[in-house]
């Protein structure tokens, strides 16, 4: 029952990290291609990517089918896109920031929701999401 529990968390975190992906995407395609953000959403798309295929290993590993898509996350990949377009570059990197928040909120308050053999990837997937958070943060400062 334990192992079904974990991978219920873990395919939440990757709905999670599948509307992630599908914001930065989105953000990307609407920023200027001479922003000067373009670089740094560029690194936290790539860490968002990554964190999926870990998360997709993970659930595989604990016997478990990986969702498919983000699911109700989908929706705030939609504002972020919106945002993107009509209010410029600072307002989109403060809606992925809040994004970043939220994921890393969910890791930390979930992590205890797995079992012990699952905590290592969540562990791991809270410090990527501390560095996405991060980078975003001195972005938006600068802008």
């Amino acid at each position: 029952m334990a192992k079904k529990s974990s991978v219920v968390q873990l395919n939440s975190f990757l709905r999670g990290e599948l509307s992630a992906v599908e914001t930065y995407q989105m953000a990307l395609g609407k920023l200027d291609h001479t922003s000067t953000a373009r670089d740094e959403l560029l690194v936290n798309l790539k860490s968002h990517q990554d964190r999926v295929r870990q998360l997709q290993e993970a659930i595989v590993a604990a016997g478990g089918t990986p969702a498919k898509s983000s699911g109700p996350w989908g929706t705030f990949a939609k504002a972020v896109e919106g945002t993107a377009k009509t209010l410029g570059d600072k307002a989109a990197v403060s809606a992925l920031e809040e994004g970043e928040d939220h994921g890393l909120k969910d890791y930390k308050s979930d992590v205890n929701d797995v079992d012990p053999s699952c905590r290592q990837i969540v562990g791991q997937m809270i410090s990527m999401q501390q560095q996405t958070h991060d980078r975003l943060s001195a972005l938006k400062r600068r802008l």
